[in-house]
Parts: structure tokens; sequence; C-alpha cells
């Protein structure tokens, strides 16, 4: 299909400068992904000289902050939408089993920061904490039952306890059980290996490790306006110091597009072959954030429940125990909206910007077969705050709205690709856009994100240096990095329980913490 570039005016006007810097890896982006793509580049390839640009003047200032939504840990132990019931009545767990093997991944690589000192304290950045899902309701009930058959055969969850048991309940989450109605059917799933995770901090050490190596320098204010690949297949990007107003040109033999929402504009203005007509549907979120020390201190968990009907996954409403500056935090949504924005310190005409010829069609038919999610957020923009309060007194039904701040979270930009039969298709996930040479690679989606940063880097790896993982020096230190590399945890509850146990132990995870029983 013609295509009109985005970078079309640009090409007719840009005027090619030669290049302030030759790096061999520039990630764009600092964020939780960039961080943990260039702590593995170092250690498998220690003389990569890798530039960071990043358009706000902090690190991990929009999707990796601790209050934008990724600050949980999603691990598959509680989150509902990763277990859906099959049209038969079964329960399909190969989504569940996945993240949940996604997240260990993520574990050992942070317990080798850990084992070699780059990062110092491990509780600066994640906290053990249970995770649970909670629901009511006969039917509901069933359906967790069914989950919990499924999911307690698989070694990753074979520790998770069920129970219908009130009083085991009035004990574990005391804050959800008061003045519940003693007729209401109700059931719970406990996994006490659940953590929370600060990413935002995790990111901010991540890059102090980053700074102190050579070769590595962080750009930060720096928005990158200009990417175009070369004959010689090395890459060409302008970026705008916006705090000096100039612009510098710099050449690079690979490009990492790890920007968030923002990903998805950069990745058309590369336009390379593999990312035609993928689009964005962006989706906001809003936090009921409480302020009432006496009500934090009665949960100490992470309670998810169902998604209403027409919901869309990352949606799913829970009660959820943060730790943030070292300080509780107790949240619950999130409700979702809609903005066009791409980020939260986007622009309004980011939705519009992004549409061109070849993602038309799947943008347009991807909205015609999901009109009961547009009809969802509008609902959700247009919520009251008592409308607000009675979705949180489904939780907690002493809930009070005096109790509780509206505050924004982050924004999530859904993917939307061409589907052959339906033309467009609006994905919930992450997805890895890549070159055919491996010279450039975009991630582009949300949800699981951040928990399963290590193990999408390594497929970036996989994709974009396939040659170099194949030779005995990168596979030996992957299996220093990441213990489990090439193995399957699901399938051999010997190698699980070893690699949780040292995990476990490295990032302190069973350390006594101040939170209930």
């Amino acid at each position: 299909m013609f295509k009109i570039p985005v970078t079309y005016m640009s090409h007719l006007f840009h005027i090619h400068h030669t290049p302030t810097s030759h790096p061999d890896v520039i990630l764009i982006g600092a964020g939780i992904m960039s961080a943990t793509l260039g702590v593995l580049l170092k250690e498998l390839e220690p003389s990569l000289k890798i530039e960071i640009y990043e358009r706000l003047e902090v690190i991990a200032g929009e999707s990796s902050d601790a209050w934008n939504n990724a600050g949980t840990g999603h691990s598959a132990f509680c989150e509902l939408n990763y277990t859906p019931e099959n049209p038969d009545g079964s329960i399909n767990i190969s989504k569940a089993i996945k993240i949940a093997e996604q997240f260990e991944v993520s574990k050992q690589f942070w317990s080798y920061l850990i084992e070699k000192k780059f990062i110092q304290d491990p509780h600066t950045f994640i906290t053990p904490v249970p995770h649970m899902s909670f629901v009511w309701g006969e039917h509901n009930v069933r359906y967790l039952h069914k989950r919990y058959g499924a999911l307690s055969e698989n070694p990753l969850f074979s520790e998770m306890i069920y129970t219908e048991d009130r009083h085991l309940l009035e004990k574990w989450i005391p804050l959800m059980m008061e003045k519940r109605a003693v007729n209401e059917p109700v059931a719970l799933t406990r996994m006490d290996l659940g953590t929370d995770v600060n990413f935002g901090e995790l990111t901010r050490s991540l890059f102090k490790h980053l700074l102190t190596l050579p070769d590595v320098k962080l750009h930060l204010h720096h928005e990158v306006s200009f990417l175009e690949k070369r004959k010689d297949g090395h890459w060409e990007m302008e970026a705008k110091d916006l705090t000096a107003h100039e612009k510098k040109t710099v050449e690079a033999k690979f490009i990492f597009i790890g920007a968030g929402g923002g990903s998805l504009p950069l990745l058309e203005k590369a336009e390379i072959p593999e990312g035609d007509g993928f689009g964005g549907f962006p989706v906001s979120g809003q936090w009921l954030i409480c302020q009432n020390e006496e009500v934090i201190k009665q949960h100490a968990t992470k309670v998810y429940g169902l998604a209403e009907v027409g919901a869309p996954p990352m949606s799913v409403p829970h009660l959820d125990t943060r730790i943030i500056n070292g300080k509780r935090a107790l949240l619950f949504g999130p409700f979702a909206g809609f903005s066009t924005r791409f980020l939260k310190h986007g622009s309004l005409l980011d939705l519009p910007a992004s549409l061109q010829l070849d993602n038309l069609v799947p943008i347009m038919s991807a909205g015609i077969h999901n009109i009961p999610l547009t009809k969802y957020l509008i609902d959700q923009v247009r919520q009251t705050p008592e409308e607000r309060l009675a979705a949180l007194q489904k939780f907690v039904p002493t809930a009070r709205l005096e109790d509780w701040k509206l505050e924004d979270a982050g924004q999530r930009v859904q993917i939307i690709k061409k589907d052959h039969d339906a033309g467009g298709v609006l994905e919930f996930g992450t997805e890895i856009v890549s070159a055919a040479d491996g010279s450039i690679a975009a991630l582009l989606g949300a949800s699981p994100g951040a928990s399963v940063s290590a193990s999408v880097m390594l497929d970036v790896l996989k994709k974009c240096f396939g040659e170099r993982m194949k030779t005995p020096q990168w596979q030996e230190k992957l299996k220093q990095i990441i213990p489990s590399f090439g193995q399957s945890l699901n399938s051999s509850e010997a190698l699980c329980e070893s690699i949780r146990e040292k995990t476990s132990g490295l990032l302190k995870l069973n350390d006594p913490v101040e939170l209930l029983d």
C-alpha cells in the first residue's frame, strides 16, 4: 500500500550534519526497559559505547514511575485477567504460566545485580507483599476454585492457598471483610511469594550503576526528532537539546526504542517495513489513593478482583499495598479514561499525528470491533466521585469518600495491528517490532510491561544480536546472569524451587517486614 512517510517533510528539508558522536548503541527512553537492556549489554560486551536519550529532565518519569501504574510486580499470582474461562468452562492458564516464568527471570536478573553489588539493598525497590485474588458471588467463587485447581498443579503456583473460610479472611484482609454481608459467598487465593516492586527506584538504581561504567552517556531533556537508516546500514538520529535549544546528530549501529507510549511515533519515524500497519490506542488511568493512615494500616496485601463486563484487561480492580520511598501506600483502581496523549507528559496531538495510510484501516477496524470498550471508557470518564466510591465499597464496605483522593496515573498505549480477517485488532500486552537486519527495535504495548522487563530484553537480544547470542562467551555470561537461561521453570519443580530459594535469599524476600501476617 502507498504510504505517506511521517518524516516526509523532514526528509525534504533535513540537512545532514556530521554526527557529533558514534556510539555502538542508542537507547531512546530512560525507563526500566532501556535501563535493563543497557546493563545486559554492558555485562555481555563491556566495550560497547552506549548513549541514552530521554525527553524528560528526570529518569523514570513516565510509566516506570511508582505512581504511574508500574509499581506492583505482575507475576500472574493474582491477576485474574491472565486466566480467562474457556467456553467449555475450563480455565486457560497459558498466559499466567508465561508471565509467572518471565517474572522469575526478572528476579534472577535483579538478584545478579545484588550479588555483584551493582545495587546495595534490594529493599530499596522490592518488598515481600502477599498476592491475593478475592471474589464474591456463587458463580465467581466456582471460577476461582477452578482457577486454583488448574494453577496449583504447576510448579510455579504450587504454593497457592485457596480458602472460603471467613475467619481466615477476616485475619488476612480485615479491611475488606469488615461489615461485609455474612450470607455473601466469598473466596480467596493467596501466594506469599508475591512482591511489590518500585520500578522507578529500580530504574534509577540501574542508571546509577550504568553511569559508573566507561563509554556510557545519558542525555536528559533531549527529544528525538529524526531517524534515518544510512546506506552503510548504520542509523542517523537527530535529537534536540530542549534546555540549550540545540540539535545534535548521532550515528549508531543499533537503536532501541523503549519510550513507553512514545515508542510508536518513533517507530513510524524509522519507517521500517516491519512497522507498517501498527497503530496505538491510548488509555489513561486514575487511582483512588488512601489519605487515612489508620485505614492504610489495616491492609497489607495486593488483592485483585474480577473486571466488570466490557472493561479492558488493565482495568482489573485491585486494592493495592505499595511501598514508595520507604512508606506504605494504599491505592484502589485503576479507573480507566481516554486521552489522545501517548504519554502522561505528551501532546494532545499524539494520536492524530500517528495516523497514516498504512494504519488507518487497522485502527478503524479495531474501533468498530471494540465499541463496548469505547462505551466503557466514556462511562468511566463520566463517573462521579460517588460512583467511584461505590466501586471501592465493593472491596472495602466501610470506605468513606473523605479518606480517598483521586490522582492521575500513567498513560498506556495499547497495540493495534493488521489482521487478515478482521482488518485490525486491539491487543493487550507487549510486542517487540524489529528490523529484519536487527539494527533497530521498538517495544510497544503495556501490561505486564516492567515486571517482565528482563525477559523481554532477552528477546530483544535474540532478535537483534542473534549471532553474538550463540557465542560461548555470551551463553556463559547469560547463564551467570539468569541461572535458568535456556531451561523451563514451569516444567521442573526442583529447578523452580532452587531458583526461588536463591533469589529469595539475595533479594531478602524472606526477611520479616512490618506488614500483616
